[in-house]
């Protein structure tokens, strides 16, 4: 990537520049293998991850309570995911909806515990030490451009839950034994 001051956050980005609806695809649960499996880099300026992008942000949005989904969870070995965390009670920095392809940390601090669930394992939830502040690099489908975010608070902790997806981790290989598993009492 260039020069990290030429793409610090999405530039306005929405999932409109998408240029069509998504379609909602049905969500995959662990044990199926494409959840434990490293997705690929794509081209971020593919018809097909485009097409992808836009399904992701459809299945999230009819998924009440979901924050944030990666192409596996929908079957799709890519480093591809999708967030949003607006109105979310925990939140401090929200960038809106976006979807990122080929992502990675490059900045991680603040390390603090906190509980995380997940429609891949749906009845369980556990608690999982993330960063609180994070600097990420990725890129935006379509348009194929570079961008940076920094984050804290609850986006950082659903963006890296979701590079986890696209490396073929789940929440349930970050706690710290069996002791930080539950069983899910409500999911929304």
């Amino acid at each position: 990537m260039s020069d990290p001051e030429e793409y610090v956050g999405l530039g306005g980005w929405t999932p409109a520049e998408l240029g069509r609806p998504g379609e909602v695809r049905p969500v995959v649960s662990a044990p199926d293998p494409v959840l434990s499996r490293p997705g690929p880099e794509v081209d971020p300026t593919s018809d097909e991850v485009v097409r992808l992008a836009a399904d992701l942000i459809a299945t999230m949005r009819v998924s009440p309570g979901c924050v944030g989904l990666a192409a596996p969870q929908v079957g799709v070995s890519a480093q591809v995911f999708a967030v949003d965390v607006t109105g979310h009670p925990k939140t401090l920095t929200v960038h809106g909806a976006f979807v990122l392809c080929n992502a990675r940390v490059v900045e991680a601090s603040r390390w603090k515990a906190g509980r995380e669930g997940c429609m891949s394992v749906p009845d369980l939830t556990g608690d999982v030490k993330r960063a609180g502040r994070l600097v990420v690099e990725g890129v935006l489908p379509g348009s194929g451009k570079a961008v940076r975010l920094v984050t804290d608070g609850f986006e950082a902790r659903a963006l890296q839950h979701e590079i986890d997806h696209c490396a073929g981790l789940l929440f349930l290989d970050r706690v710290a034994g069996a002791h930080a598993v539950y069983q899910r009492k409500v999911y929304l």
